[in-house]
Formats: C-alpha cells, structure tokens, sequence
C-alpha cells in the first residue's frame, strides 16, 4: 500500500532536529556524542514507523539506539513515538545510506538490525538485498569485533538466501529460528509488519550472525 505523501514531513524532520541527526556524515566514529551516555551501539537499518527502536531502546537502557529511514513520510512516526515516550537512548537519521562506512568509524557499532527488509525477489535485484555480500562487508567494517546482526523476516526465501550468504561470507551462525514466536521470547520486540504477518499465521524467521 503507497503512504500518503505528508508535504509538512521535512520540515518537521528539521525541526525535531534532537531527535533526528541532521548531519549523519559528520558523526563519523563520534555517534555516542550526541547520546546523553556513552554505551554500546545499536543500529536499525530500515526503522519504519518506529515501533521496535521505541520498546526497544525502552527495553534496554544500557544501549544506544540509531534508527535509519529513507521515506520522510514515514519517519515522522518514528519521531512522535521517540518524542511521545521521552526515549533518551534513541535516535534516528533520515538517510538512504549507500554505504554505511561513510557514517559510521569501523568497529564503532555493537549490533545491527535488519528487520523485514525488501527482499528484493527478482534475480536481477539481488545486489539490493540488505544481505547480499557488498552489504555485508559494510556490516563487517562498522560492527565491533564481537558485533551482531539480528535479521528478522516473514519471507522464507530471503531468509535461506541469507543463511547461505552469511555462511558464506564466512559468518557465523549463532542462532537460527524457524518460528520466533513459539518460543515465546520475552526479549523479543515486534515491529509494525511482524505483528500484521503474525496475526496471519505467518511463521516469524530470526537469525543471529557473527564475523567471529
């Protein structure tokens, strides 16, 4: 479903402008700066309306939060929840990033989310996918040594697509789950998408994955 273009969006992105780094390049390898503590980062690549990045930075304290969203239309969603919450721990960026190694120092993120990304299903797309090899080399520059990647799905194919890209990059797979939500994991946090594909009766995919 196309979002209804909000003309207000950018300025009200400018204008939350304490939530929402307006100059994201120039924070290379100095993000825990604009963070009230320095502590761990975590980095959500696609953060839609802003669910997850809300319960989770409420969730976990002891992290700070970066949330990335290209779609203006979108984001300022993400920026109420952030705002409505009084979330201290969580910021965003309104940034189609092409390479993360522009924004971020290398070993300067702690953990990387990729939840319900576009898969992208035609072959002649596959570069675009969030797992392909070119992106992984990305994560693997930004993350720290013992960094993580925790990748959420509803598409089965994207999901084995991934698992064999991460094997063989070379990763590690640490945990795999067929069904996140019969394991009832308190720790989880849904977004947007996993709580509609879940009412569904839609399976829920997880992978956790490590350089090392």
């Amino acid at each position: 479903m196309r979002l209804r273009n909000k003309p207000w969006a950018e300025g009200y992105i400018k204008e939350n402008s304490a939530i929402v780094e307006q100059t994201p390049y120039e924070r290379k390898g100095s993000w825990n700066s604009i963070f009230d503590k320095e502590q761990p980062i975590a980095l959500e690549i696609g953060t839609g309306k802003g669910r997850f990045i809300e319960g989770m930075a409420m969730k976990n304290p002891d992290f700070n939060f970066i949330g990335i969203e290209r779609d203006k239309n979108v984001i300022v969603s993400a920026i109420d929840k952030i705002k409505e919450q009084e979330i201290i721990n969580a910021k965003l960026m309104h940034e189609n990033a092409q390479d993360l190694r522009d924004m971020f120092a290398e070993n300067e993120v702690d953990r990387i989310y990729l939840n319900f990304s576009d898969p992208w299903p035609k072959s002649r797309h596959e570069k675009r996918r969030l797992t392909y090899h070119t992106f992984l080399e990305q994560y693997k520059s930004v993350l720290h040594d013992e960094g993580q990647i925790i990748m959420k799905t509803d598409n089965r194919k994207l999901f084995e697509y991934s698992l064999v890209s991460f094997s063989q990059f070379g990763m590690k797979l640490e945990d795999v789950t067929l069904d996140l939500h019969a394991l009832e994991d308190e720790t989880n946090v849904m977004t947007e998408y996993e709580e509609k594909f879940s009412n569904k009766g839609q399976p829920i995919y997880r992978c956790i994955a490590s350089f090392k």
